[in-house]
């Protein structure tokens, strides 16, 4: 163990209140009742509860600070002192499995433990009177995005074992968290279990694109319709649509399709999908289509760039 005052925090010319203080202040933070299951903070109040039992004691503490003690509380070899295990059951394993631990497993007094209680929880008696609500417990759920634009039921695994399903709000945002009241970790002394929180991580779409309330899709339109315009079918979350592509549509023209993007789940309002076109070539240019490109452009010659050079 280190030094017993660096361990509580306190110098070495601390008063027996400041010791006292210090000590209750860590024993708070630190009691195995308030850490259910953490062995390293079990052997931090172990630790703190042996330096206390050391510096409280008038007569440990000035053998101590004489150096006829080291760190851990044993005598020094020739410094005559006999106290068996100053500590006590501080140092042992915290009782017996399953046995309920009391004070005197921790180095604790009935007083001093009465007394951490009613500061930290406002009663006393210890753990014959502990009640903590259970803590809360966090999932991660992966969902494609039509469920979460358009809601589904998915199952969650639980920490006990348990399986439950939730249900996808439509419209269900990327990173949102949905409260599964009561499905926490249990709650000790009759209190109340925690609750279970699931954080919706929503896949890409190979083409759409959520903005806000609205979808984006870039729908890509050939040579033909884009000079002659045409009808196009369009996929929206709802199914395939008509869409009339105008004459002389451009790359960036864009239409939209009211109604067809996702939920408000406040307004209950649909928001729109926006159709960008963009006009794509043949992957092979044939002989044909290159003449009558060639025929064209000497007759209708056209700067794209004149922005370029104002």
């Amino acid at each position: 163990m280190p030094d017993p005052y660096k361990t509580l925090g306190v110098g070495r010319l601390a008063t027996a209140d400041e010791i006292k203080k210090a000590y209750r202040k860590l024993a708070k933070k630190l009691h195995p009742d308030v850490n259910p299951g953490d062995k390293k903070v079990e052997t931090q109040f172990k630790e703190i509860t042996a330096a206390y039992d050391m510096l409280s004691d008038a007569e440990k503490r000035r053998k101590y600070d004489r150096g006829e003690l080291d760190d851990n509380g044993n005598p020094r070899p020739g410094a005559g002192f006999h106290a068996g295990n100053p500590w006590g059951a501080a140092r042992g394993t915290g009782g017996q499995q399953g046995r309920a631990r009391t004070a005197k497993d921790f180095g604790l007094d009935e007083e001093d433990n009465d007394e951490i209680f009613k500061d930290f929880f406002g009663f006393g008696r210890g753990r014959a009177n502990f009640k903590m609500r259970g803590a809360d417990v966090t999932y991660r759920l992966e969902v494609d995005f039509l469920d979460a634009a358009l809601g589904a039921k998915k199952r969650v695994n639980l920490t006990d074992g348990k399986t439950i399903d939730v249900t996808l709000p439509a419209g269900t945002e990327d990173g949102a968290q949905l409260r599964l009241k009561g499905q926490g970790m249990p709650g000790q002394g009759g209190a109340a279990n925690g609750d279970a929180f699931v954080e919706v991580s929503v896949k890409a779409h190979p083409y759409f694109e959520r903005d806000g309330f609205d979808i984006l899709l870039e729908c890509p339109i050939s040579l033909q319709e884009a000079v002659l315009g045409g009808t196009i079918e369009v996929p929206t979350i709802d199914g395939r649509v008509a869409l009339k592509v105008p004459v002389g549509s451009n790359s960036g023209t864009q239409l939209r399709l009211k109604g067809k993007g996702l939920t408000n789940a406040k307004t209950k309002q649909r928001g729109d999908q926006y159709v960008r076109f963009v006009v794509t070539l043949p992957k092979n240019v044939d002989a044909d289509l290159e003449k009558a490109i060639r025929e064209w452009a000497k007759q209708h010659s056209y700067d794209v760039r004149a922005k370029f050079t104002s």
